[in-house]
């Protein structure tokens, strides 16, 4: 069963949607979160996972539950990770084709993940702080699965919108999602006109003035 307001979603940049977001007051863009290749793309609803990290030897090889992470996530969703952005991974090839094979739409990670090139080859959506090889086990512990958690500065809570691209990432609250979608259509149909009127012959001054929301 497909859900269109991830295919709506999934039609727009998160530049455009950060517009809308603007629009109700809420900052949703997640900083400093980059893809694991160029050109990765994903759209789903929140599945949260905070953690806690320490140096090796801090944990029981048990507290690192990456597969309980991949249980509570299905199709159309994204596994949001809040690790406070620290260098030690807590994801890699393998959990990612685990994922894939699961219909997992991607994973977003404050904090670190490995195997660039696995999850490249295996067209996992996956944006995180850091690539880093650092093993998480003994090191990273899973706190809490399904709990609201601050992911890159952003409050996140089970169930809202995770939209990602080249440019960043961003969260939208899942009770604005359809008002922020709509908005942000309407931005990129603005931007779409725009671009045609500089083509011709309109100024980009000229363009600011009459789209006044691009």
């Amino acid at each position: 069963m497909t859900d269109p307001l991830l295919d709506q979603l999934a039609q727009l940049q998160t530049s455009t949607l950060a517009n809308a977001l603007d629009d109700i007051d809420f900052d949703g863009v997640m900083l400093g979160l980059l893809p694991a290749a160029p050109g990765m793309k994903l759209v789903g609803r929140a599945v949260t996972v905070r953690e806690t990290t320490g140096p090796k030897g801090s944990f029981p090889v048990e507290d690192f539950k990456v597969g309980h992470m991949i249980d509570a996530a299905g199709p159309g969703e994204v596994i949001v990770v809040a690790n406070g952005g620290a260098p030690v991974s807590t994801w890699g090839g393998m959990a990612s084709w685990a994922a894939k094979l699961k219909g997992i739409s991607g994973l977003v990670c404050d904090g670190g993940c490995r195997d660039r090139e696995e999850i490249a080859q295996f067209g996992f959506p996956l944006f995180s702080r850091h690539m880093v090889p650092t093993p998480g086990k003994t090191r990273l512990k899973v706190e809490a699965i399904g709990e609201p958690i601050v992911c890159a500065g952003v409050r996140v809570r089970p169930g809202d919108l995770i939209v990602a691209d080249g440019t960043g990432v961003v969260c939208i609250p899942q009770e604005h999602a359809e008002a922020v979608a709509a908005a942000a259509a309407r931005y990129a149909a603005d931007d779409e006109l725009a671009m045609r009127e500089l083509e011709q012959g309109l100024t980009f001054t000229e363009a600011l003035r009459k789209f006044r929301k691009i």
